[in-house]
């Protein structure tokens, strides 16, 4: 006893592993999950078909005894009354009886046909009903596997845009601009020591002289222009 309880618990435990196992799967992919829930409807789609005809069946048998037994017990009432017309008393009670047994009969199959055909009509709606949950499943099935899909594609893409190192292309950079701004500084450096040097400056004051006599030049000339113009304006008073 003790022994078969053990393996009854460790049975449930494995079960219980089996489960969750499954379950991690099955959320790892879903479409596995959806395939086993349509697989069940299907299959209980299929019981429900079988059970469903079966009834059907049975509607159908009822309805040709019914009316089986219905021709005769029309044939019966009227062999009844030309019993009774011709005066033919133990043939009348005979098809009294089988009348009277005839009208039980049909009776009752009327009930169980009705019911029967009741039967059908719910199992045709169930059936029905079953179907169209399949083609929801199935509907359903389709668009949440493509936005999963599409999800996942999407966390594969950040994942590998979080993994990428942009540690050696900033550095690269930061190489570019150190050797770009020592450029410039080189270049200014020349450009000041040659600016700060003698002959440079010597160059610029000579420039510088250049300029003042020449300025100098200007206004003799615009002095001596002045000078001839008051001369002749004499003259000709």
């Amino acid at each position: 006893m003790a022994s078969t309880g053990f393996f009854a618990r460790l049975g449930n435990l494995w079960k219980g592993f089996l489960s969750i196992w499954v379950s991690d799967v099955e959320k790892n992919h879903p479409e596995i999950a959806y395939e086993n829930a349509i697989n069940g409807m299907v299959e209980k789609y299929s019981a429900l078909k079988r059970a469903t005809a079966a009834i059907i069946r049975r509607r159908d048998e009822l309805a040709l005894r019914h009316t089986a037994q219905s021709k005769e017990l029309a044939q019966t009432t009227q062999d009844l009354n030309v019993a009774v017309e011709t005066n033919q008393d133990d043939l009348a009670l005979v098809l009294i009886q089988k009348k009277n047994q005839l009208e039980t009969e049909v009776a009752e199959l009327q009930g169980e046909m009705e019911a029967a055909a009741k039967e059908a009509d719910s199992a045709k709606t169930s059936l029905l009903q079953v179907q169209s949950e399949i083609k929801k499943l199935k509907s359903e099935r389709d668009a949440m596997m493509a936005k999963f899909q599409s999800a996942q594609a999407r966390l594969r893409i950040q994942e590998q845009l979080d993994g990428l190192s942009i540690d050696a292309e900033v550095k690269a950079l930061d190489n570019v601009r150190d050797h770009v701004k020592n450029t410039v500084a080189q270049a200014n450096l020349g450009k000041e020591l040659s600016e700060s040097s003698l002959d440079q400056r010597l160059a610029n004051l000579r420039a510088q002289s250049g300029d003042v006599g020449a300025k100098v030049q200007l206004e003799q000339l615009k002095a001596a222009a002045a000078s001839a113009k008051a001369n002749a304006q004499k003259k000709t008073l």
